[in-house]
């Protein structure tokens, strides 16, 4: 059997939420598990400008060499999926994206979130609902109190991502 050849081996990348990185979180106890993981970097400022997420994904992207497989949480798939948007051109990188659990942005979240007019202002309204130009995995919760199971569903079917249902 040859190795792997290094250049066609996906980098998994992990692209948080809002939140970006908590130490005892599953996303960020995932990149310490997989060996090459990346993560996009936390913001220092301007971490509620959907620009500024969107540009330091592309960086990250831009610093990878080869496929990509996205690992994407809460605010984080809004990010890719605006991502995809912006910057078609670099699409054909992903390989596959794992949406967890995104957030439900157009309405409004629970205390200690950000509220809509500020979502608004940061640019993040309205939810792209264009379809993913890669496979994508969306995995949905049923008690998740950042968007609700029907919402997330909607989310799926627009972005032709394939719905797992997590409980």
């Amino acid at each position: 059997m040859h190795a792997m050849n290094e250049t066609t081996a996906a980098t998994y990348l992990i692209l948080p939420g809002l939140r970006d990185h908590v130490a005892e979180h599953w996303q960020t106890l995932l990149q310490a598990e997989l060996p090459g993981a990346q993560a996009v970097p936390p913001l220092e400022q301007d971490k509620l400008s959907r620009a500024a997420r969107v540009d330091a994904l592309q960086r990250a992207v831009d610093a990878i060499n080869g496929p990509i497989i996205v690992v994407a949480h809460s605010a984080g798939c809004i990010t890719l999926v605006h991502w995809a948007l912006q910057y078609p051109q670099h699409t054909q990188r992903i390989k596959a994206a794992l949406l967890a659990t995104p957030s439900d942005m157009e309405r409004p979240l629970p205390a200690g979130y950000p509220r809509l007019e500020a979502l608004e202002q940061g640019g993040w309204l309205p939810v792209p609902r264009s379809r993913l130009p890669f496979r994508s995995v969306l995995a949905v919760s049923r008690n998740d109190a950042l968007a609700s199971y029907e919402r997330v569903r909607e989310y799926a079917q627009d972005w032709g991502s394939e719905l797992v249902d997590i409980g």
